[in-house]
């Protein structure tokens, strides 16, 4: 076998990503080494809509609606870790916060890894130009090569 690789996987709550470590724990499990990267972007908050009536959004709003964002990603990542031990994984987890393009993207360079492993949502041409795609993104920007999964129909 090959030499061991430093690989991080950037994952979130969706379905897309939960598959993305499945499949690299089935298929990338001899090459990686430990830990495994477990990575979650945790976007900013946005209060736009608190704006709106108000004019600033309470600090007790913005206070709480962190905590809650915090102990969704603390779960997620858990989760995740507890997945990676079940096939005999260790697994590391690193959170940052920012747009998920951006600070995936940045990890991975602060990081050395080599190779960032990411789900593909399945965007459509018109959705992907509308909202953008993370693993599109991170494809053409990151500095180190890039597995995207894409889950089977």
């Amino acid at each position: 076998m090959g030499e061991k690789k430093k690989i991080m996987l950037a994952i979130d709550e969706s379905d897309v990503s939960h598959y993305a470590l499945e499949w690299a724990l089935s298929f990338l499990k001899p090459t990686i080494s430990s830990p495994l990267l477990l990575f979650h972007a945790q976007p900013l908050p946005s209060f736009s809509y608190v704006y709106a009536g108000y004019g600033t959004a309470p600090t007790e709003l913005i206070q709480s609606v962190q905590e809650h964002q915090t102990k969704i990603t603390e779960a997620l990542l858990e989760r995740a870790k507890e997945i990676c031990a079940r096939e005999g994984v260790i697994a590391e987890t690193l959170t940052e916060l920012g747009d998920p393009k951006d600070v995936i993207c940045a990890a991975a360079e602060k990081f050395g890894v080599d190779l960032l492993v990411l789900g593909s949502r399945g965007l459509s041409t018109l959705q992907r130009t509308f909202l953008g795609s993370v693993s599109n993104y991170c494809v053409h920007h990151a500095k180190c090569p890039v597995l995207v999964v894409k889950k089977p129909a």
